[in-house]
């Protein structure tokens, strides 16, 4: 997996947080600005350290319960899904 593409999906460099609230979850882990401190980021934590998988696509689950529950409050329902489709693209083109 490309090291810009996060294991949800997201292409980090496009992300608007990339580069000042974040450096994008491979490179810390998944110990995101925006998950509980000292720990990492939901989807991060069950695709790497509980499935030991290397991203959401290999998951027969994606987008799953915990991509919803993690959702940025600032998309519209229209933005999120299409977020949502965007992310599982990238992830079966991986």
């Amino acid at each position: 997996m490309k090291e810009d593409i996060s294991v949800c999906g997201m292409e980090c460099n496009v992300c608007y947080c990339f580069g000042k609230m974040c450096n994008g979850c491979n490179s810390c882990e998944g110990k995101v600005f925006h998950a509980p401190e000292g720990k990492a980021c939901p989807i991060y934590d069950c695709v790497k350290n509980k499935k030991c998988l290397q991203n959401c696509g290999e998951c027969g689950e994606v987008p799953c319960k915990i991509w919803f529950d993690t959702r940025d409050p600032k998309f519209s329902d229209d933005e999120f899904n299409e977020n949502v489709a965007m992310r599982v693209q990238v992830l079966k083109e991986e």
